[in-house]
């Protein structure tokens, strides 16, 4: 014979459970987003067709609302400094990019935990696909890119970033 205490505890572990299940489906409280932190460019393992790859690059990608904030700094092979910032949803809309000569809209979307897709435009015109995978380990960022750059070339890059 159960008593009234028993059945208590029992609805009372259901409300516990139930609880702790809606909680970690919000997304603010989910699993934190792999792809956040500071990435530095790997140049010795990374290849980039054509070449030169840039001299230095880092990127830092921050949780924002529901997508990513992107800033990238950096010097490309003839000692210039780059940059290019942006902060897109992970719904396949365009955004804008602000400082990158080869594409001035991203849209990107959510494969998995570690993977992202992205869709580069310049002028209304897809010119970049390119995704970014994230090492199961977290510490390695790969992003393979095809299309053409800003003066027309065809690209087939493949970035290493090590997080700092």
């Amino acid at each position: 014979m159960r008593t009234r205490g028993a059945s208590v505890r029992g609805v009372g572990a259901a409300a516990v459970v139930t609880t702790l299940l809606t909680l970690w489906s919000v997304p603010g409280l989910a699993q934190p987003d792999t792809h956040v932190g500071t990435w530095v460019l790997n140049v010795a393992k990374s290849k980039y067709n054509p070449g030169p790859p840039p001299k230095e690059q880092t990127t830092i990608m921050e949780a924002a609302g529901n997508g990513i904030k992107v800033t990238t700094k950096g010097v490309d092979a003839a000692g210039k400094p780059t940059g290019a910032s942006y902060t897109a949803n992970f719904d396949g809309k365009d955004s804008p990019v602000a400082g990158n000569p080869d594409w001035d809209m991203t849209s990107i979307k959510r494969v998995n935990a570690n993977t992202l897709e992205f869709t580069r435009k310049k002028a209304g015109k897809v010119v970049q696909t390119a995704t970014s995978v994230i090492s199961s380990d977290g510490k390695t960022r790969t992003i393979t890119s095809t299309g053409v750059d800003a003066q027309g070339r065809k690209i087939n890059n493949v970035a290493v970033y090590d997080k700092k």
